[in-house]
Parts: C-alpha cells; structure tokens; sequence
C-alpha cells in the first residue's frame, strides 16, 4: 500500500496530523509538513507559535490562505481569533505578523514568501524547497 501522509506524493494525501513531526522555524515557531509538492511550489502546514512568537517582515509571491485553529494572529490587516479564516494575495506585504497568547493554524502556500530584514534586504525565501529542507534537518531557519 501507498503511504498516503507521505507530504511530498503527487496524488491523494492523508494525514493524521498527531503523526507528523514538529520542525523548528525559530524564534518560538515551529510546523508540521503535511503537503510539500515539489513540482507546483504549493505546501501546507500545521503551524504553533508560543507566546510572543513573531513573523519578520515579507512580502507574499503568490496567494496564501490560513485557518486559526487556537489563539489569535495579530498582524496589519487586524487580528485573526481561533475560527477565522484568511486570505494573503499576491504581492502583499505584511511588515509583522505575531501572537501574544500560543496560536496554531493550518497555512495553505501556493508559493513562496520573501522575509526581508530591517532595511528590506533579503533575508531568505520561504518556499516548498526550503520546508522541505527545514524538515529534513539541512537548514536551520529563523522567521522571527
């Protein structure tokens, strides 16, 4: 049989979320791969910030869609409570997204995001490639 939770299968996924791994993006971040697809650049995954975990700043280069499952993202475009979905189109820019009490939502990528630092120069570019490497241990990130 197919392992079907396998993130990076080009057909049907499914995926116990309590059977995938916790990946460390830093700064008191971390996520769960559960769908890396490696020929459209989509992903997805299961994200969990701690209290007063941030997201630097960056600009999206494709759509993005997120679903708060726990907690609360705060960020420019107001605040996202537990049951809120929401909808990143390409091109915006969001200069910190962040929690104050733990958050954890399921993220939808249909490509990647630029992070930038203080004075807008490219820090990395969060995509399926670099998930995929967080995953596996061959990069260490830092999205705070």
């Amino acid at each position: 049989m197919t392992d079907l939770a396998d993130p990076y299968a080009n057909g049907d996924i499914v995926v116990r979320l309590k059977d995938k791994a916790w990946h460390d993006l830093g700064g008191g971040t971390r996520f769960k791969l559960l769908r890396c697809n490696m020929h459209t650049g989509e992903w997805v995954i299961y994200v969990n910030m701690q209290p007063g975990a941030t997201f630097a700043p960056h600009r999206h280069l494709s759509d993005a869609e997120y679903y708060v499952t726990r907690g609360e993202l705060l960020y420019d475009v107001g605040s996202a409570p537990e049951g809120t979905y929401g909808y990143e189109p390409l091109g915006s820019v969001h200069h910190e997204a962040r929690c104050e009490v733990e958050t954890e939502m399921l993220f939808f990528g249909h490509g990647a995001v630029v992070y930038t630092g203080e004075n807008g120069e490219l820090r990395f570019i969060l995509d399926n490639e670099f998930l995929r490497d967080v995953a596996s241990g061959a990069v260490e990130a830092n999205v705070s």
